[in-house]
């Protein structure tokens, strides 16, 4: 039998390396990047077309290349970082295995230019598909600039599986943004589509992360600064206060490289005990310089994971130096047993009405009546069929005694809600919902009680209503009459400016105003008149953000987003009124079961089931 074990082509070996290593745009950004800081530049430009998908070029400063090292970079492990395998143990340099350029060579068009400083004329290259196409002589500045062009040109499935620019786009960012922060000596600027992102002057670390996520972050940031035998921790750690409901901006380095941690990051969670509202997460920006010997890095190809020799070491050291920033700073919590900081803002105003504390009643996509009388098939059956669980309800009512002044107090103030409004036989007939640790309703019906969750029903309700303004056109704004301006992070700022049609389509008036900054001359009009404009856009914005590898069409998303920003939070208390309004219009939902992240929206108890709990 022939032998079947063959040597394969470097064109398919190196094809094979740039799956593991080049993913996506930002993978490319991620490597050249690396390669500039490694030739010690310290001017670093990007420029980006298309997200990346029909340009990414960078071009530096550095130390450039002569001619035969420009040929040998396209190699497989083609490297000037390590010599012997020892070596490992002892890397400061962000690159090491010599694959990138080999790997970003075999899948797309590669133009490079680099000169040193001591050669009258620098090497220009054009490389596609792992083979060099041309080489010659060239006048051009010192340093390098490599230009990559229709990336995944001859893997047209990998191609297919990138994402819309607005997501690929988000990646580059990211990536760009951890180096940047990593290296605030250095120069960086990032220009896509012709438009400057970034411009970011050489500086210490504070104004670097200030320069990245915006001016709003001096105010947030405590400085760590800890030095032991074995590590040195410093960085940014962000005040309680400003904690977000997603992870949003959690940044950890080892020696300068940008690692995932969720060991570390559960060190740093640890050191907040107490300090932090239920279900937030602080922001970090946390620097750690150990001796590379106590630490493998070659352990994943993106060179994001890395292996402490000693991780309950680091840990410790870790989570007592977040907390000594904390209390020298003297950040401490701030107790009110009265009342959950995390929903205060949304707490409903005393002097408002109690049918403006829920949803505005000049809005006709929010009206009770828009969605008892039911605009489909579908959601009249809905109503129908609910109807029939409270059936009778009111002979199981007559019969009860009930000697809880509360329960008495909210049943007159509903008989005389009623006596006002006699439009609804379906809700009249029903015994008064009311809250449990002000997060859950409980609603009679004559088969036993439903349980709703009011949060996820709230998310249920508003996700379909902005789904059908998406779609229909159909939203409505009332102007503010004093227009409000935010100013959100340059990343931020290209999200939001490629989803602005689609947020102004559910009722917000939205407009840029200069360098990452918006005016907001109007909010949807079934908005509650006590929520903060700027905080709900962040809010949308981190939602969106983390919507985004979902693969949901871009209506989808936006309702989503926009649904979990303004739909009301666990620990808010509600009127008899507004529970009642709330089951009604889920009720009416094509889909009343499940939130828009699949939670249940309510459960259903049965009588029998609940006898059976009783028996011995």
């Amino acid at each position: 039998m022939a032998d079947i074990i063959q040597l394969l082509p470097d064109a398919i070996a190196n094809q094979i390396a740039a799956g593991e290593v080049i993913q996506r745009p930002a993978s490319v950004v991620k490597e050249l990047l690396e390669n500039s800081i490694d030739a010690g530049s310290t001017e670093i430009k990007l420029i980006v077309k298309d997200a990346g998908k029909s340009l990414i070029q960078i071009i530096d400063n550095g130390c450039g290349m002569s001619e035969t090292d420009a040929r040998m970079s396209f190699e497989r492990h083609a490297t000037s970082k390590i010599r012997m395998a020892k070596d490992l143990f002892a890397i400061r340099t962000m690159g090491f295995r010599g694959e990138a350029m080999a790997s970003i060579a075999a899948i797309a068009h590669v133009e490079l230019k680099t000169r040193r400083q001591s050669d009258e004329l620098g090497t220009w290259i054009l490389v596609e598909g792992s083979e060099v196409k041309s080489q010659e002589a060239c006048q051009c500045a010192a340093g390098t600039s490599i230009a990559v062009k229709n990336l995944f040109y001859n893997v047209p499935a990998r191609r297919n599986f990138l994402k819309s620019n607005t997501v690929e786009m988000r990646h580059i960012l990211d990536e760009f943004q951890r180096v940047a922060i990593a290296h605030p000596d250095i120069f960086f600027s990032l220009h896509h589509n012709n438009a400057e992102i970034f411009h970011l002057q050489p500086g210490n670390l504070r104004q670097r992360i200030v320069g990245i996520f915006g001016n709003t972050w001096n105010k947030k940031l405590v400085p760590v600064n800890e030095e032991t035998d074995i590590l040195k921790i410093t960085g940014f750690v962000g005040k309680p206060e400003f904690a977000k409901k997603t992870r949003g901006e959690q940044l950890f380095y080892v020696n300068q490289r940008f690692i995932k941690s969720g060991y570390l990051n559960h060190a740093i969670m640890g050191a907040y005990e107490d300090l932090l509202p239920r279900d937030t997460f602080p922001l970090y920006v946390v620097f750690l310089d150990i001796d590379p010997a106590r630490i493998d890095i070659n352990v994943h190809p993106t060179k994001q994971e890395i292996k402490f020799d000693d991780e309950r070491l680091v840990y410790n050291y870790l989570k007592v130096a977040i907390r000594h920033a904390l209390g020298q700073y003297s950040i401490t919590p701030t107790l009110d047993f009265d009342q959950e900081v995390n929903f205060s803002k949304y707490t409903p105003t005393p002097t408002a009405k109690p049918e403006q504390q829920f949803t505005k009643a000049d809005s006709k996509m929010n009206s009770p009546d828009a969605f008892k009388k039911a605009s489909s098939p579908l959601e009249q059956s809905n109503l129908e069929n609910w109807e029939k669980l409270y059936q009778g309800l009111g002979a199981y009512d007559q019969k009860d005694t009930d000697n809880n002044s509360e329960a008495l107090t909210i049943e007159s103030q509903w008989s005389e809600s009623q006596s006002a409004d006699q439009t609804s036989d379906f809700t009249k007939q029903q015994k008064v919902p009311y809250q449990i640790h002000a997060t859950y309703i409980v609603s009679q019906i004559k088969s036993g009680f439903l349980l709703i969750d009011q949060q996820a029903a709230h998310e249920r309700i508003l996700y379909e209503r902005y789904l059908a303004a998406l779609s229909q056109q159909t939203s409505f704004t009332q102007k503010e009459l004093f227009p409000k301006t935010i100013t959100v992070s340059p990343a931020d700022a290209e999200v939001l400016k490629s989803i602005s049609p689609e947020i102004n389509a559910l009722g917000f008036d939205l407009q840029e105003f200069g360098t990452n900054t918006f005016v907001i001359h109007g909010i949807p009009a079934d908005l509650p008149g006590n929520f903060d404009e700027q905080q709900i856009i962040e809010n949308l914005l981190e939602q969106y953000k983390n919507n985004m590898e979902l693969k949901l069409e871009i209506h989808e998303n936006i309702a989503r987003s926009m649904a979990r920003s303004a739909a009301i939070k666990k620990g808010q208390k509600m009127t008899a009124i507004e529970m009642q309004e709330l089951i009604d219009q889920l009720f009416a939902c094509s889909l009343p079961y499940k939130s828009p992240n699949g939670k249940n929206c309510f459960i259903t108890f049965e009588l029998e089931d609940l006898a059976k709990q009783f028996e011995g």
